[in-house]
């Protein structure tokens, strides 16, 4: 059976930087070919803070398969029901937020992966082999290769756990929410502190001794992207389609403006 492509992970495994942009806002399929175009490599379905339903998530999602970009999908912690059907109907991937240790990261993986990995129930074949027949225990293995297992580092706990987290079979990608974690350091909003930095260290240095993908969340200034992606930051959630509509419109506006003023 062929192997199912993933281009978020294919670019992780380059040591490339693989790219995704969030999705609140949009609801209709095209967003996944809008990426794409862009540049992107996966789409951030956001289901835990948006309004998002799982029947749009999953049509975006098997939209962007077609479209040859990686649909990914952030639950609410502990949602492995809907975790799970949106991963049978188009989902390359998960993103586990608040995962504080390294047995609440075994459980995402074992709610997750299929057998032998996990225990994950078997929903058939869905879009990612076109709804065409095909061997389940080629069908898991094929996608327990390719789906990302994403965790969320939200606190300072789960940063002092960042090693044990990283050491748990079946989780890709180490991903700090850092909006989160400043507000759990009571230094709301400092991206810049040295304690993020530090927190970025350490789970940097967890994901290079464990063989797993370090990601970037919530900070938005180039500059300080630079500066986490420096220190070895990959998987990198790189803006959201609400904010980069805003500012494209902002910019559109304001230069129509100086012209008439002018």
């Amino acid at each position: 059976m062929t192997a199912i492509r993933n281009p978020a992970r294919e670019k992780l495994e380059k040591g490339e930087l693989s790219l995704g942009c969030g999705v609140r806002l949009t609801r209709s399929v095209e967003i996944g070919v809008a990426m794409k175009s862009a540049g992107f490599d996966w789409l951030f379905i956001d289901c835990e803070h948006g309004t998002m339903s799982l029947d749009a998530a999953a049509q975006i999602a098997v939209a962007a398969l077609d479209a040859g970009i990686a649909p990914i999908v952030r639950v609410p912690n502990g949602e492995y029901s809907m975790a799970t059907r949106v991963l049978d109907n188009g989902a390359l991937g998960i993103v586990m937020p608040h995962v504080d240790t390294a047995d609440e990261a075994a459980e995402v993986v074992q709610k997750l992966k299929y057998p032998p990995v996990g225990h994950r129930s078997m929903g058939g074949i869905g879009p990612h082999y076109s709804l065409r027949a095909a061997k389940s225990a080629e069908a898991a293995a094929a996608l327990n290769a390719a789906n990302l297992t994403v965790v969320m580092l939200e606190t300072p706990t789960a940063i002092a756990n960042a090693d044990t987290i990283a050491a748990v079979p079946g989780v890709d990608v180490l991903l700090i929410g850092t909006n989160d974690l400043c507000a759990e350091m009571g230094i709301h909003g400092d991206f810049g502190n040295a304690r993020v930095t530090e927190a970025y260290q350490a789970m940097i240095a967890a994901c290079k001794r464990h063989n797993k993908f370090p990601g970037m969340a919530g900070i938005y200034n180039e500059d300080l992207m630079a500066r986490y992606i420096g220190l070895g930051a990959r998987f990198i959630l790189s803006g959201n389609d609400a904010a980069l509509l805003t500012a494209s419109a902002t910019a559109r506006a304001g230069a129509l403006r100086k012209m008439h003023a002018s």
